[in-house]
């Protein structure tokens, strides 16, 4: 483990590391960085902004406006996991309680593990306060 990126928080690595412009700013429009920031520990399943911009168009726009703001969480704590749970105790579940309260389900065939329907893509990227896996959809959690 780099011991570099595991003095940094979820969120600081997630900006550090480039691809998470639209994350960050998205939890930055939801009030969530300092929970991000806490204690944790937590596990995100971070969308790229590849995976933000497959969105329908206008999409991600309209959910980082204030009057959004409850759809947005909700999106978001779809991502993150309580605790710290590394790849090789990801591929053993078959699903996950989500912040947001909702099930995500957890699927592995050969080396591709699936979160709903988003792709894993890279996995371990260790934090402060938890770890990252990088998947290549954002997940939208059950209509309420």
């Amino acid at each position: 483990m780099n011991a570099r990126a595991a003095e940094k928080d979820i969120v600081d690595t997630a900006v550090s590391a480039g691809q998470f412009k639209t994350l960050a700013a998205a939890l930055d429009a939801a009030g969530l960085v300092g929970t991000l920031k806490g204690d944790g520990p937590f596990t995100v399943f971070a969308p790229t902004d590849e995976a933000f911009a497959k969105l329908p168009a206008g999409t991600v726009e309209s959910l980082l406006k204030p009057e959004n703001k409850d759809q947005l969480v909700a999106i978001l704590t779809y991502h993150v996991v309580p605790g710290k749970v590394q790849a090789a105790d990801v591929v053993k579940l078959d699903e996950a309680k989500t912040v947001n309260g909702e099930m995500v389900d957890i699927t592995v065939e050969g080396d591709t593990a699936m979160v709903n329907d988003a792709k894993v893509t890279k996995t371990d990227i260790a934090a402060s306060n938890g770890v990252i896996h990088v998947i290549d959809t954002v997940i939208m959690p059950p209509k309420s």
